[in-house]
């Protein structure tokens, strides 16, 4: 199969594309104390673990914490609760450098491209990075029982509707594992 010129221009486009959505998507991850009986798990309350610099986006979090917990047929008691629930929110910066070469030439083997240096494309763009960690502590043995973490490229300065929706979207996939054997029917 011989290809053209533009062929090789959708294939590229095509990889950049799967690229960035598979940087969008979250990671999450979970882990739990096997020794826990969580059906024993009735009522909870929240606690400030590490905010962010935006109130609002904490507000949001307890929020979401709070109506993921009841729709699992969990009650809030703050005096005594079975359960202490502590969400931690950081966000890290790095940079991404990805370099691409565009321009087609003529070889010994047909049509090819990258021309070396003269026709490699430099992109650098810095990447903010949020993590939402959950903690579910055992008030009765005081110990952790369950802890979710979910990592995801985040917009800043993001609209306060998308940031609403990215906060709850974050927690629902944290939590989809909780209580541990749930799986995913509670997405």
């Amino acid at each position: 199969m011989r290809k053209t010129p533009g062929s090789r221009h959708i294939i590229v486009a095509a990889i950049v594309i799967i690229a960035a959505a598979s940087m969008a998507a979250q990671k999450v991850s979970y882990d739990y104390d096997r020794t826990t009986d969580f059906s024993k798990f009735k009522t909870f309350t929240l606690k400030d673990g590490t905010k962010s610099n935006d109130s609002q986006v904490d507000r949001r979090i307890v929020d979401a914490v709070t109506s993921a917990l009841v729709a699992r047929g969990m009650t809030r008691d703050d005096g005594m609760p079975d359960v202490v629930v502590v969400a931690h929110v950081t966000f890290d910066k790095s940079k991404d450098m990805s370099a691409y070469s565009t321009a087609p030439t003529y070889g010994p083997y047909g049509w090819n491209w990258g021309d070396g240096w003269k026709s490699t494309h430099v992109r650098v763009r810095a990447i903010s990075a949020g993590t939402l960690v959950i903690d579910v502590v055992d008030v009765a043995r005081g110990t952790l029982a369950w802890r979710g973490i979910g990592e995801k490229e985040v917009t800043e300065g993001a609209a306060a509707d998308v940031l609403e929706k990215n906060v709850d979207r974050a927690v629902t996939r944290v939590l989809r594992h909780f209580p541990p054997g749930t799986g995913s029917r509670h997405s």
